[in-house]
């Protein structure tokens, strides 16, 4: 039964691990002290650390979205009405639905702005 727990975690990647296993693997494997105070992410850089394992990926990071006004999001759905009124002439249902949905997304969007 041990073995298959070995097995697991060796398969398991450290970053997918619970704390518990985490804890495990540090008792067992590693000379880590106060083991039992730390957080997943301390567990995860003191056992890759321990063992001499990289890093594979580095963090990501946030993305900063660009500041939108009110206004602009209007333009914008303005320009998405004539583009829809043009697609029921044609008989495109699909394009109709497409552009009522995203004009339907910049409407909330433009209240959420308006509320902060």
């Amino acid at each position: 039964m041990d073995e298959e727990k070995k097995k697991e975690s060796k398969e398991k990647n450290l970053d997918r691990m619970t704390v518990k296993e985490l804890k495990e693997i540090a008792a067992e494997s590693t000379d880590l002290v106060g083991i039992h105070a730390m957080k997943k992410a301390e567990l995860l850089a003191a056992i890759k650390e321990a063992k001499g394992i990289k890093e594979e990926k580095a963090p990501k990071e946030k993305i900063e979205k660009k500041a939108v006004t009110v206004k602009e999001l209007k333009e914008k759905i303005i320009e998405l009405k004539t583009k829809r009124k043009e697609s029921r002439k044609a008989r495109d249902k699909r394009m109709v639905h497409m552009l009522r949905r995203k004009i339907n997304r910049l409407k909330k969007e433009t209240r959420r702005i308006s509320k902060a």
